[in-house]
């Protein structure tokens, strides 16, 4: 069947599916994870971050998720400043994934410059994600209704990036036995990747969908023109 001139082209729908895909995948990851361990442990225990769910059960959901996001993002074209963006962004999201973090894992498992590695990859992760949010998403141009609330909720998300990312660095100043209660550092990450999802999202048109202009939408057809009233006779 032809398309109708005004459906998106297979591009246009590619790249809205892998903006849905990298989105379901960052609000589903820090949701499924602490789920997952607690199923697979019969006890509900949120671990010190996201990704020291490599440290358990859920290490191939973690593995896995993360790898998808990479694959996605590499394979994500729109400008090219977008490409080089979201290709940088996908590596790293592989590097998080595969580099385990020190941080509860067994003594012998520890290796603290494979640990660094992991910190700064998911440290330049959650920058580039913020520079999506802030930078890249928002669209100029008549400030319609829609318009402005689909860039308000880039910026919101961006913004919650940006501010998980200082608290949690922030959070290292608590004292252990607070931090083990509270697990602040997974709450700083989960917002971070929460807010991630939502914004990729809405940018897939998945929330706030934006509804086709006049031109896309049927209509009756005009009626014929009576040429019996401007005949001469």
């Amino acid at each position: 069947m032809n398309s109708t001139p005004d459906s998106p082209s297979p591009d246009a729908r590619t790249l809205r599916r892998l903006r849905l895909g990298v989105g379901g995948l960052g609000i589903a990851l820090p949701i499924v994870l602490p789920a997952g361990h607690a199923l697979a442990t019969g006890r509900f225990e949120l671990l010190s971050s996201i990704s020291s769910y490599y440290h358990s059960d859920m290490r191939d959901v973690f593995v896995g998720s993360l790898c998808a996001i990479g694959v996605f993002l590499v394979n994500y074209r729109y400008r090219r400043l977008d490409d080089v963006l979201s290709t940088t962004a996908g590596v790293l999201a592989v590097v998080v994934a595969l580099v385990p973090t020190v941080t509860d894992a067994p003594a012998a498992a520890r290796v603290f410059s494979l640990g660094r590695v992991h910190e700064v990859a998911a440290g330049l992760l959650f920058a580039i994600l913020a520079l999506f949010c802030l930078w890249r998403f928002p669209v100029n141009g008549s400030p319609t209704a829609g318009r402005r609330v689909r860039n308000a909720l880039y910026r919101i998300c961006g913004l919650a990036i940006l501010a998980a990312i200082a608290l949690g660095v922030a959070s290292n100043a608590l004292s252990e036995p607070t931090r083990e209660a509270l697990q602040p550092f997974f709450w700083c990450e989960a917002v971070a990747v929460f807010a991630f999802g939502v914004a990729w999202l809405v940018k897939g048109e998945a929330m706030f969908h934006r509804p086709p202009g006049p031109s896309a939408l049927p209509g009756p057809l005009p009626a014929p023109a009576d040429r019996s009233a401007t005949a001469t006779p």
